[in-house]
């Protein structure tokens, strides 16, 4: 591995206009990191990419780097990017167990986190370097939100999530697991016992409808609740699963290696919503891609499908007449996902638009003082890159307020 990011970082042309740093949604410093490692300073690498991104060690595993950095890089145009990926996972990996956990001078004044996902532990390591008494609530029994409970383990091995929950407590971090807020207690209550400001990232963790006959039969699931956790279902060997965005590759990929034999994945439109690696690893594990395919009933025998084509406006036509079933033990809706109302519906004052998405300002302030938000509770749907980056200006502008309202 050492070889391999060695050579792949002494191919960076340390360009003056780094393409690929335009490319990253965190804008991470990818040729000055490059070049301290090859100074011999892979810990000052590692800080580097740390202070820019407390997810690195996450993100250089998950992001949809051929579309980002990688995706970027000059040296793509005509022949391989630098695997930006691999050099950033050895420079984390070494650096992620030198975090200084030195005591941090508190200064006495609570924040709540709701959510331990990449918005949640963003936001919460950002605030507890400066000082912050922070209370992360999780209403899952371990941390990471979409990260653990969303992402398959052979892409995100959760042992680095327990990393990051001992890093969050080394920093003073203190965890209430099991805890949902909107329950037992509820955003009142918070603020009652001190929390000067609360931030809510929640993610979005009720599937969307497909809204057609069969959809509550009982071989049908949703991709969200069966990555959640996978060994609680039996699917049978011949799975058909309906959409074609990065959850669905990670359904199928799942699958398979949990026994089915026999895993499509149907399309409406001629491509995949998923990254064009993701859809090539999807392949090679043996998923087949089916396209211009539009359900229109499920059936205790399988799905009906009806052909589809692109009209001159590139919206999605049927074709009439073209009915077909396709045999299936289990079926998979896998249409995206919207957040859940529990904490809405127990507090005054916070508004969401249509979706059931927080209502937020550029600075991810909601419609009720103190309260924050950021990360897939207020954009739907994102990578974990994407949360961070947003958690970061969210953080910046918590602490502001914090700071101008502690005497009040």
């Amino acid at each position: 591995m050492a070889i391999h990011v060695v050579n792949e970082a002494k191919r960076c042309l340390n360009c003056k206009k780094p393409m690929c740093v335009t490319g990253c949604p965190i804008s991470t410093p990818i040729p000055q990191m490059i070049q301290t490692l090859l100074s011999g300073n892979i810990t000052e690498a590692g800080a580097m990419v740390f202070e820019n991104n407390p997810l690195s060690l996450v993100c250089s595993l998950v992001c949809d780097h051929e579309k980002q950095c990688e995706g970027h890089c000059v040296l793509g145009k005509k022949g391989a990017p630098v695997h930006i990926s691999s050099i950033e996972n050895y420079i984390s990996e070494n650096y992620f167990d030198k975090i200084s956990k030195e005591n941090i001078k508190k200064n006495g004044i609570k924040a709540a986190i709701i959510g331990s996902g990449p918005a949640g532990i963003t936001i919460a390591v950002m605030l507890a370097k400066k000082g912050y008494d922070i209370t992360l609530f999780e209403s899952r029994d371990k941390i990471g939100g979409v990260m653990r409970y969303g992402i398959p383990e052979f892409r995100l091995p959760k042992t680095i999530l327990d990393r990051y929950k001992r890093l969050l407590l080394d920093i003073g971090i203190k965890i209430r697991p099991n805890t949902t807020i909107g329950g037992a207690l509820t955003i009142d209550d918070l603020f009652r016992d001190g929390y000067k400001a609360i931030f809510i990232g929640t993610g979005v963790w009720r599937p969307n409808k497909l809204n057609i006959k069969g959809e509550s039969l009982g071989h049908v699931h949703y991709a969200i609740d069966y990555l959640t956790n996978p060994d609680s279902y039996d699917l049978g060997e011949r799975l058909v699963i309906i959409g074609a965005g990065n959850a669905a590759i990670d359904v199928a990929r799942t699958a398979l290696r949990k026994g089915a034999r026999s895993v499509s994945i149907y399309a409406r439109r001629g491509t995949a919503a998923a990254g064009k690696r993701e859809v090539e690893y999807a392949m090679i594990d043996g998923v087949e891609f089916v396209y211009f395919k539009a359900p229109v009933e499920i059936t205790d025998q399988g799905v009906v499908f009806e052909s589809t084509e692109i009209d001159e406006n590139g919206h999605v036509k049927i074709i009439p007449g073209t009915q077909q079933l396709v045999a299936a033990d289990s079926v998979i809706i896998s249409v995206s996902q919207g957040p859940k109302n529990k904490i809405v519906s127990t507090t005054t004052g916070l508004d969401v638009d249509r979706k059931g998405l927080a209502v937020v300002n550029a600075s991810g302030r909601t419609t009720r003082q103190g309260i924050f938000a950021s990360g897939d509770v207020v954009t739907g749907p994102k990578t974990v890159v994407e949360a961070v980056a947003y958690s970061k200006e969210v953080a910046a502008a918590m602490d502001a307020y914090m700071q101008a309202t502690k005497d009040a």
